[in-house]
C-alpha cells in the first residue's frame, strides 16, 4: 500500500471526497454498459434510462434488463413463499446456527430503539404518536457475492418497527438458499429476483408484479446508489449506502497483521471500496504495508482487493492521534476502527462515523455479521449528517395537538400576532373567528 507522509497530499488524494457518481468508473463497468446499450455511456445516463423504461414498461422492462445486464431470462420475478420457508432446512447446520445467532442479536439490539408515544399536558395537550410504514422495499446487493447478512440487518429492524409488509429485491443469481433462509429468519413477506437500478425502479414505481413501496433501504453499488438518489421524493430512501469504506486509526500498539487483514476485508468487497489506515507510527505503517502485500496474495478475491487499494486505499502518516482523529472526522467514514492503546479516551472526540469499533477485539467483521447494530451505514461522507439504519427509519412520527379551551385562549393572541407579521390575514381571522364565537356564546 502507498504511504502518504504529507497531510495536504492525503487530503488531495486518498481522503478526498468526490460527488456521488463522479469518480472514475472502472473499465469493466463501462464495458458492461457498452455491451448492454450499444454505445458509450456513463452510469448516471444508464440509470436515467433504466428508471424511465421500468416506470413506463413495468415487468417487461425488468425482464429485458435482467437479460441485458445480468444475463438472466426470468420466467417469474418472484420467489414462491414456500421456497423461502423451505430454505433454512437446506443450509449446513453450522451456517444456520450462525445466522440464527446473528438474527437474535440484531433483534435484541433493535428492540431497545422502539419509540413510545408521549403526551404533555402541562400547557394543553401536545405530543407524538409513532406509526410504522405500511410497506418497505429492501435491496440486497449481489454483484460479486451474495449477502444473506444484509437481509437480516435490514428486514429485522423493519419487523421490529412493525412494518406491515417487507419486500426484498436481490439479483437473480444470488437468490440461493442462504439469502432465502435469511429472508425466512427475518420474516420477509415477498422476495423478487431483480437487481440493480431496475430493482430500485420497480420498488419505487411499482409494476404489474412488484408492489410500490413507501421506502427503499439497503446498500448497493454505484447503479443502486444513483437510482436511490434519483427516486427520492417518489419514495423515501435511507442513507446513500454506496461502496463500502473503512478507516483505521492506529498507534504503535496495533497488530500489523490485524490492521492489514481488516483493510483487506473491506477492499475485497468492491473495486470502488475504500480502505485507509491513519497512524502516527512510521514503523507500523511499513509493517502494515508489507502485511497487505503478503496477505493479499492469499485471497481468492485478490484482484478486486488490489483494484480497491490501488484506486482508493492508502496509509497516512500523522504527527499525533489527535491530528489523525481530526482527519477521520473530516473524512466521516462508514466504519471507524480505533486500534489504539486506549480507544475509550478517543471516543468522546469522534463526531462523524457510521460506527466506531473500539480496540482490536471489536473488529469490523463482527460488526458486519453478528454484533447487533445494522451494517447498513452512511458512506461517501454522509456520516457528517446521516446515521446507520435503525428502527426509526421504518417509523413515522405524527404530532398530536389537542388543546383545551383555556390553553387555546392563552395561545391565540401570540398566534394572531405572528400571522399578521407574516402578512397572512386569513390565519389571523381564524383566531378572531374563535374570539367572536366566544363573545356570542357569552352574550345573554
Amino acid at each position: 500500500m502507498r504511504i502518504i507522509r504529507d497531510i495536504s497530499e492525503a487530503r488531495a488524494t486518498v481522503l478526498r471526497r468526490k460527488p456521488i457518481g463522479s469518480g472514475e468508473t472502472p473499465p469493466a463497468i463501462l464495458e458492461r454498459l457498452r455491451e448492454a446499450f450499444g454505445r458509450e455511456m456513463t452510469p448516471e445516463e444508464a440509470v436515467d434510462i433504466i428508471l424511465e423504461d421500468v416506470r413506463m414498461g413495468g415487468d417487461t422492462a425488468i425482464r429485458e434488463y435482467s437479460f441485458r445486464l445480468d444475463g438472466q431470462r426470468l420466467a417469474s420475478l418472484e420467489v414462491p413463499k414456500s421456497e423461502i420457508e423451505a430454505a433454512p432446512a437446506k443450509l449446513e447446520p453450522e451456517l444456520l446456527a450462525a445466522m440464527t445467532l446473528a438474527a437474535e442479536r440484531i433483534r435484541d439490539f433493535h428492540v431497545r430503539q422502539v419509540p413510545q408515544d408521549w403526551f404533555d399536558t402541562r400547557h394543553g395537550l401536545v405530543g407524538q404518536v409513532f406509526r410504522p410504514l405500511d410497506r418497505v422495499g429492501i435491496y440486497v446487493p449481489g454483484g460479486t457475492a451474495a449477502y444473506p447478512s444484509t437481509v437480516l440487518m435490514t428486514a429485522i429492524p423493519a419487523r421490529v418497527a412493525g412494518v406491515r409488509e417487507v419486500v426484498v429485491a436481490t439479483p437473480p443469481r444470488y437468490a440461493g438458499p442462504p439469502v432465502l433462509a435469511a429472508a425466512a429468519l427475518a420474516g420477509v413477506d415477498r422476495l423478487f429476483t431483480i437487481g440493480g437500478a431496475q430493482a430500485i425502479a420497480a420498488l419505487a414505481y411499482g409494476t404489474e408484479t412488484v408492489p410500490k413501496v413507501d421506502k427503499i433501504v439497503g446498500p448497493g453499488g454505484i447503479f443502486v446508489l444513483l437510482a436511490k438518489k434519483k427516486v427520492y421524493g417518489q419514495v423515501d430512501v435511507d442513507c446513500l449506502a454506496g461502496p463500502t469504506e473503512t478507516l483505521i486509526l492506529a498507534d504503535e500498539s496495533a497488530n500489523p497483521a490485524c490492521c492489514a487483514a481488516d483493510l483487506l476485508a473491506q477492499a475485497e468487497h468492491d473495486p470502488l471500496a475504500s480502505a485507509i489506515l491513519i497512524t502516527n507510527s512510521p514503523e507500523l505503517a511499513q509493517k502494515v504495508s508489507l502485511e497487505v502485500e503478503r496477505q493479499i496474495a492469499l485471497l481468492s478475491r485478490r484482484d478486486t482487493a488490489a483494484q480497491s487499494l490501488e484506486r482508493n486505499g492508502g496509509i497516512v502518516l500523522v504527527e499525533s492521534l489527535v491530528q489523525g482523529l481530526d482527519l477521520a472526522n473530516e473524512y466521516a467514514p462508514e466504519h471507524l476502527c480505533l486500534m489504539v492503546r486506549d480507544p475509550w479516551s478517543l471516543l468522546g472526540q469522534v463526531r462523524n462515523a457510521g460506527a466506531v469499533f473500539l480496540g482490536e477485539a471489536s473488529h469490523e467483521t463482527l460488526g458486519d455479521y453478528v454484533a447487533g447494530p445494522s451494517h447498513v451505514m452512511p458512506t461517501s461522507g454522509s456520516a457528517r449528517f446521516a446515521s446507520p439504519l435503525v428502527v426509526r427509519d421504518f417509523i413515522k412520527e405524527i404530532s398530536v395537538i389537542a388543546l383545551s379551551s383555556e390553553a387555546s385562549r392563552e395561545l391565540e393572541g401570540a398566534a394572531r400576532t405572528i400571522a399578521l407579521a407574516e402578512g397572512l390575514e386569513g390565519h389571523a381571522r381564524a383566531v378572531e373567528a374563535r374570539w367572536a364565537q366566544r363573545k356570542d356564546e357569552a352574550s345573554p
